[in-house]
């Protein structure tokens, strides 16, 4: 006995069935279809994967570098402040050594006292120079100037106005800063 057949849509004429082989396919071209772009997806992937690795690496090695350089630096300048005055320190031993030496004499001439105290003052004014410590002792008539000089007093005299008459206190720059400015008398203006 034969199975009944569905019924067929009425055939209308001139329509022809399309008629569809192996080598063409009703869905378009997609990754599960054609396995060579999947392949080259895939490797591009293994690639970009492996260069994001590279990088992340050199990412942690540069910054590890980094972290490093900033502790030394730390440690140098830790290590600066803490020795800073080590070797003006050391240059002033030869000053102490020589007033040791002097106080040790009993009994010492006031012309031996003299002599030992100004080759002990040349000591000290090396041991400044040495460290960039200058004397400010303007000369009478000097300009005032308020960067170097502290006026005490004013007092009148001959000078033109605004000029240093004495030097009360000597002052000292270090490296062109004033450490403490001079104490000076300037004339008043007329």
């Amino acid at each position: 006995m034969s199975e009944p057949q569905p019924p067929q849509p009425p055939e209308t004429p001139g329509q022809t069935e399309p008629v569809m082989d192996a080598s063409s396919s009703p869905l378009p071209d997609t990754p599960s279809h054609n396995p060579e772009p999947l392949a080259d997806a895939q490797a591009e992937l293994a690639n970009l994967k492996a260069a994001n690795a590279d990088l992340a690496d050199q990412f942690l090695r540069a910054k590890a570098e980094v972290e490093n350089a900033r502790r030394r630096a730390d440690e140098e300048v830790s290590k600066a402040r803490k020795f800073a005055v080590e070797a003006f320190a050391e240059s002033l031993l030869p000053v102490a050594d020589s007033l040791s030496a002097g106080l040790a004499i009993a009994d010492a001439t006031a012309e031996q006292l003299r002599e030992g105290s100004e080759a002990t003052l040349r000591q000290l004014k090396s041991a400044l120079e040495r460290h960039k410590v200058i004397e400010i002792h303007p000369e009478a008539g000097t300009k005032f100037d308020p960067h170097h000089h502290q006026a005490i007093s004013v007092v009148e005299a001959e000078q033109e106005a605004n000029t240093v008459v004495t030097v009360l206190q000597k002052g000292y720059l270090i490296a062109d800063r004033v450490l403490r400015p001079a104490l000076v008398t300037v004339t008043a203006p007329k």
